[in-house]
């Protein structure tokens, strides 16, 4: 996603294994749908690691140093390519937990109202 016209992903790191089963989506994906990703999205830094043994995931690298990694195993490409799309609009923001359902500036000094009040 872009932030005042900026998109905030920097990279996308592709690791796959050349060997495993749980590796034969991406690579699927990387004969299919990786060429395409990349002229859609000529900002986007893509590279592909090939990781022997290992699972598939997707890790993103953005502007604000954050990174998120996603597991990939055994998913179909259409799958991998909506992960990765995902990837490319977040903000790349750390989750936070908010502790209430609403916020606001000034809280009820009554308390929230809800629909189960007895009256």
């Amino acid at each position: 996603m872009a932030l005042r016209g900026v998109w905030q992903l920097d990279k996308l790191i592709v690791s796959y294994c050349n060997w495993g089963g749980s590796s034969r989506g991406i690579r699927a994906f990387m004969e299919n749908h990786l060429s395409a990703l990349k002229e859609k999205n000529p900002q986007l830094e893509v590279i592909t690691e090939l990781a022997r043994g290992q699972h598939p995931f997707l890790k993103a690298l953005y502007k604000n140093n954050n990174e998120r990694v996603v597991c990939v195993k055994n998913l179909a490409p259409e799958e991998i390519l909506l992960q990765a799309s995902r990837l490319r609009n977040a903000l790349g923001r750390k989750v936070i937990k908010l502790r209430t359902r609403h916020v606001t500036k000034r809280p009820s000094v009554q308390g929230t109202w809800t629909t189960a009040l007895n009256m």
